[in-house]
């Protein structure tokens, strides 16, 4: 059997023309070698498998080639190379210092490729600081790394760095594709650049890569066959996903990610795609940014197929939610549940069966009764003489319907903020409730105890958003602070008055010295908004609450704290306190 040399070694680069996405390092070196501008000392850092080490040893060869009468000659004997990372220590450099002296026999160089620079220990860099700085003339050191930051600044200073980037998908594909047609291998574009996208801008990597799958598929490559050796997710997961999201089909969404786990895939892998996927969408919408998407054409159709179904919000606030599910995954106890729950939010966003982001208020009753909006009609059966009656039912409508009914109505000359809209209907569902049989007096306190608690839900649409200033909803906050304080609700009005309520279109701010009144003043903001509401006829208002615990150093509140403010007014407190021994 014919020994199999792997391909990241057989297609190795042999000439600077050879090297994949780094034309501008390449073209550096190869002026510099034209116009005899060579540094003596060279650094090439980069990622793993960027041709670091190929470009360090064909520019070895390449220096030594000029003049020679044997343009095949590989000058092995002038090339050295030194594994930094087994290689570590003084003595290593000392050996290497001084082999230095010695000049070449063939050629006019003594290269010196020293690879994991920055393995070397503290004494090594220090014993070889003089030797970098001041090399002989027939002698030239190319570094390699890639962890340039762990390199002292004193070795730094005496090198020529070149940074070498990463191998564009683009590039990394073309290589690839060019390396399938000399091996014979019918490969398709997407499969070739699905693996480009795995190697992370390393082409020892894709190559490496490229060998694996062409050992599982053959001479014939496709995309499924890449991604199923790969264990990566399709782009028609994803595709597929997005489909079910903007279809709103919440159960079929689920299935498919139960199945992609139970494929083997991590649901962190799958939300972090399923974002990147939003994020291509949305680079599809606009001609501009379109070169950003970095896909096969069959695949790019695709996506533009798919970006015209989906809106700019819907993309922006998908991978809004995706990306914070990403970030809660790793300390979530419950992973699974998180990355449902971010599909089901997702799911909903684009759902029509009602609007998803109306506000809905509940509106007492009383408040229908005073604006003379609608008629609520209130029946009670009495069935039974004895004590346990059964069926109480309530109905509530618009207009009357009959005289036997007994009906609460308002005054109908008071003017209603629905004038040219469509009356309110309410609707209550009638509720079965075991009763015991008392008195006519009972039964009619029962009756208005159920008005009242009758409450109305209203779209936003349909409530009345007035116009008001500032200073009346201060106004109206006062008299609110004012009643709440004749209920005896002495806490709530003290931390009411801490701050002034400032306004910014229907938004209420304001400011506490700490989380307790934010918690206290969120518990009771039921009923303050329900009075700033119907006061100021604006059912938008709403309220927002910051802490700032600098404002907490303004208030006292223990009687330390009231002793130590009155000591800063007047120090002979404490030592009155002192003197005579007394306790707070």
């Amino acid at each position: 059997m014919e020994h199999f040399i792997v391909s990241a070694r057989k297609y190795r680069p042999q000439t600077f023309k050879d090297v994949v996405g780094q034309q501008a390092i390449t073209n550096t070196l190869l002026n510099a070698i034209e116009h005899n501008h060579l540094a003596q000392a060279l650094l090439f850092t980069g990622p793993r498998g960027v041709g670091k080490t190929t470009c360090a040893r064909i520019l070895a060869k390449m220096i030594n080639q000029e003049g020679s009468e044997q343009p095949d000659e590989d000058f092995a004997f002038n090339i050295f190379e030194l594994d930094a990372a087994s290689n570590n220590s003084v003595d290593d450099i000392r050996n290497l210092t001084d082999q230095v002296r010695i000049p070449p026999q063939v050629g006019k160089y003594k290269v010196y490729i020293i690879d994991e620079v920055h393995m070397l220990s503290q004494a090594a860099f220090n014993a070889f600081l003089k030797t970098l700085e001041e090399p002989p003339k027939h002698c030239i050191f190319i570094l390699a790394t890639t962890e340039k930051h762990k390199i002292i600044p004193t070795i730094l200073s005496r090198c020529q760095i070149f940074d070498f980037k990463r191998i564009t998908v683009k590039d990394a594909k073309g290589y690839l594709k060019y390396i399938a047609e000399e091996q014979g291998i019918v490969a398709e574009d997407d499969a070739l650049h699905v693996i480009a996208q795995k190697a992370d801008g390393a082409m020892r990597d894709a190559l490496s890569i490229f060998d694996r799958v062409v050992s599982f598929s053959g001479k014939n490559l496709t995309r499924q066959a890449v991604t199923e050796n790969l264990n990566v997710l399709d782009y028609e997961t994803y595709f597929t996903s997005t489909d079910l999201i903007m279809e709103n089909k919440i159960p079929e969404l689920l299935l498919q990610f139960n199945e992609t786990l139970s494929k083997g895939f991590d649901g962190h892998h799958y939300i972090a795609g399923l974002a990147s996927h939003f994020r291509d969408l949305l680079v599809c919408r606009t001609p501009e940014t379109i070169e950003l998407l970095e896909v096969g054409e069959k695949t790019k159709a695709k996506y533009l197929e798919q970006s015209k179904k989906s809106s700019q919000a819907f993309l922006l606030q998908g991978i809004e939610l995706a990306n914070e599910t990403d970030l809660k995954y790793k300390t979530s106890r419950n992973q699974r549940l998180l990355v449902e729950l971010c599909l089901m939010q997702l799911a909903s966003i684009t759902f029509d069966g009602e609007k998803k982001k109306a506000k809905h208020f509940i509106i007492p009753a009383s408040y229908f009764l005073k604006k003379g909006i609608a008629t609520i009609k209130v029946n009670i059966d009495d069935t039974s003489a004895n004590k346990n009656t059964e069926s109480n039912s309530i109905t509530a409508t618009a207009p009357s319907q009959s005289s036997s009914e007994t009906a609460v109505s308002s005054n109908p000359k008071v003017d209603s903020p629905f004038t040219n809209k469509e009356r309110p209907r309410i609707i209550l569902n009638s509720q079965n409730k075991r009763t015991s049989g008392l008195s006519l007096s009972s039964i009619q306190k029962k009756k208005e105890h159920l008005i009242k608690q009758m409450d109305v839900v209203l779209e936003e649409d349909d409530l009345p958003k007035d116009t008001f200033t500032e200073e009346q909803m201060q106004t109206v906050w006062n008299t609110y602070v004012k009643k709440i304080e004749d209920e005896g609700k002495h806490n709530l009005t003290s931390i009411l008055s801490i701050d002034t309520p400032k306004l910014k279109d229907t938004t209420i701010h304001l400011e506490f010295p700490n989380a307790t009144n934010k918690i206290e003043v969120e518990r009771q903001q039921y009923d303050l908004l329900a009075f700033l509401r119907q006061k100021l006829n604006n059912y938008d208002i709403s309220i927002s609450i910051t802490v700032n615990e600098e404002m907490d150093k303004k208030y006292v509140y223990s009687d330390m704290e009231k002793f130590e403010r009155l000591n800063e007014k007047n120090p002979n407190l404490d030592l009155l306190r002192t003197t005579f021994d007394l306790n707070i």
